[in-house]
Formats: C-alpha cells, structure tokens, sequence
C-alpha cells in the first residue's frame, strides 16, 4: 500500500543499463566454430538500493500531510546460456527483486491505529526471460513472463521481445510488447467505510487493471564516435486508475474517495544521443516528450558525462531536468468543486517541476574487484531529487557484477 515514487527510483536504477555501453556497436563474432551446448552462468548481478523521501502534500489526507517514506530494494538477475545443436544461443534470466518500505503518509488511512498494514509492506517480484539469438546475425527473440504481490495488489506479467540488426551492424531495430494484468485491493479513507470495514479480519473487495504497452526502439550508428536511437513507447491502461485510499477535499467541505476515469492513453517518444570523446569521455544525452489522456504534458532532459581515470575506473556525473503540465482533474486540498467527476489532489501528477542529480562510481579491475577475479565490477551510485512542490529525497544504491 505504499506511495513511493517509483519514477525516480525506476529511472535511477535504469541508469545502470544505459551506462554498459561504452564503446560503438562492434560486429558479432563468428559463431560457426564449435560452441559448448551445456548451460552456463553468464553472469550475476547484484543490486542493492536505499531510498528516503519527504515532503508535505501526501495525497493520502488530500494534498497536505508528511509524504516521509523509506524503501529498501534488492535485486538478484542470475543469466545463464547454452548453445543448441545449430549454433544458436539461448539464454535465460530469471530476476527476483524485494523491496520493503515504511511509510508515515500511507499509515494515515486510518490514524486511529498505532500501527496498521499501511505502515510498512514488502513487495517481492520475480520474473524470467528466455531469449534466442543468431550471433552471427544479431537477431533475436524472447519471451518474459513476471508476477508481484504486497499487501494490496498482485499483478502477473508477459512480454515479447524481438531485435533485428542491419547486415553492416549499424543499425538495430528493438519491438516489445507487454501486458500487466493486475488486481487492485480496494481500501477507503476510514472515514468513508461502512459497518466494520477495516477492522481486523474483514475481507476487502477487489477491482481489476490492466496495462498494455508497446516499445519501438531505432538505433543507429552514425560514425565511430556518434550513436542515436529513437523511442517510441505508446501504452494503454484500463480499470481502477484511482489510489481508492486516497482523499480530496472540497470547496463546500466534503470528502470523498479520489476518482479517475478507467482509462488511460500514455505516448512517450525519446531520442537518445550518445557522442565517444576519445578514450576517456562519453557524452549521454536523452530528451523524452509526454502525453496522455487526462491533460499531462512533460518535456524530461538528461545527461551523463562518465569520465575513463584510467583503464578500470571511472565516474559519471548526472543531471535529468522534468517540467510537467498536470492532469485537468488536479486541485489542492478543499479545491475541488464538488460536481467535478474526477478528482485528485495527488501531487504527482500536478504541474511541477523537478531536478535529478548525483555521480556514480565504477571500478572494474582486471584481476577482480579486491582480488577476486569472480567479482567482474562494482558501481556505487547516489543522486538527489528535488521538485518544486516541496518534495526532496535520496537514493544510494550499489552494484556488484559477477562473470
């Protein structure tokens, strides 16, 4: 039951994968020489985060109210691979992920408790992926199947996943689909439940959501030194869009539950630029544009400069600028009209404007990190979140790669 931000701590933790690339695409080596067919680790990652937040608009009590919160999450991707008998690779990535939060602000559903459920929860979510290439081609396909569950919603997953890549090498083409088939625990403000609702023992209804989404991914290597790619991710959600827990407040002093249309139409496109200044610098840059359905409108800027010190270590320096236009059925606390149909006061989807910065550190000796040839690399990684809202928080997380 938890509001935590997940698009700073998700687009964080992204970095981690934006980052592997370091040089141009290279040409797949030949893969017609003999190749072992038994199963192999490939490789292990390790990643541990820790997040903290605050602020004072937790849409819980209607836009006013401590947004304090703290999350733990750990994340375990084990990859293996095997040749079949005409050359082509399979591999496979099983993930399990664990986050555990508290939170001050989703404890206020019912103030009356010491501790209710609201107060803390943990979120487990495993998934596996089974990809097929071709190395000498670069194509491949595959397929993922997830599932996660905390307190109040499980939600089961399934993806596809298709790369084609250009006979020269220059140009890869990246398609994904994938649906989320989700199950809402429905929980009220404790002032708006009837009879015994919320007492221990009783049973909470449940309400469907459903999410589809597309990615369209174009990459192309302009030259040895340049690299683009353009994104296009469109998706599509359907069922109870509203945190039902959450209040919001009226101009004749009513309350009522938050309130949201059934659907939901998002369309995202990015271009993503990469520029390799000599051996020592990498300039990162990505641009995304926003839009969906009820009004939003968001222009996001990133950029990461990694600096090579020497041949095992480097830093790379951070900034992400987000300015939103927010949703048409956002107001602050007792400035809703009360013949509105949908209502909000959940500061996240509100005009606002945010600063994402902070610097990662990577070591990745060729003997192995402290000696142990084992463990392949090791990022450390912290950045800070700011928003014009009032809303700060901090993120420090750790990687640890084993090949």
């Amino acid at each position: 039951m938890k509001k935590i931000y997940f698009h700073v701590l998700f687009m964080y933790l992204g970095m981690f994968g934006a980052y592997a690339q370091t040089t141009p695409v290279a040409i797949k080596p030949d893969s017609s020489s003999y190749q072992s067919r038994k199963l192999k680790i490939d490789e292990v990652n390790l990643v541990s985060a820790y997040y903290n937040q605050n602020g004072n608009n937790s849409a819980v009590t209607g836009g006013i109210g401590t947004e304090k919160l703290s999350d733990i999450a750990n994340t375990i991707d084990l990859q293996l691979s095997r040749f079949n008998k005409r050359g082509k690779k399979n591999t496979f990535l099983f993930e399990l992920g664990i986050d555990h939060y508290t939170s001050a602000s989703s404890d206020k559903i019912d103030p009356s408790t010491i501790s209710s459920a609201s107060a803390a929860d943990t979120r487990i979510y495993p998934s596996l992926n089974w990809t097929h290439s071709n190395e000498q081609t670069g194509n491949a396909y595959g397929f993922t199947g997830s599932y996660s569950t905390e307190f109040d919603y499980q939600s089961v997953g399934a993806a596809f996943n298709l790369t084609r890549l250009s006979k020269d090498k220059n140009t890869q083409f990246d398609f994904k689909l994938q649906a989320f088939l989700d199950q809402w625990t429905v929980i009220l403000p404790v002032e708006l439940r009837t009879g015994n609702t919320g007492k221990r023992g009783e049973e909470y209804g449940t309400a469907p959501r459903n999410s589809f989404s597309a990615s369209f991914s174009l990459a192309q290597v302009i030259n040895k030194n340049f690299q683009a790619a353009l994104i296009l991710e469109p998706s599509y959600q359907h069922g109870l869009l509203a945190t039902k827990y959450q209040r919001d407040y009226f101009t004749d002093g009513s309350l009522r539950a938050e309130t949201l249309p059934d659907k939901r139409y998002k369309l995202p496109i990015g271009l993503r630029m990469n520029y390799f200044l000599g051996d020592r610098f990498v300039i990162r840059s990505f641009y995304r544009y926003y839009m969906d359905n009820w009004g939003i409108r968001a222009h996001t800027a990133e950029l990461e400069i990694p600096v090579k010190v020497n041949s095992f270590f480097s830093i790379s320096p951070f900034y992400r600028y987000n300015n939103q236009t927010g949703t048409r059925y956002f107001a602050a606390y007792g400035q809703h009209d009360p013949t509105a149909q949908y209502f909000t006061s959940d500061y996240d989807l509100s005009t606002l404007n945010s600063d994402f910065y902070g610097m990662g550190i990577r070591f990745s000796p060729p003997k192995g990190v402290l000696g142990w040839q084992r463990l392949n690399m090791l990022e450390l990684r912290y950045g800070h979140y700011a928003r014009s809202t009032g809303l700060a928080s901090n993120i420090v997380s750790l990687n640890l790669k084993f090949k």
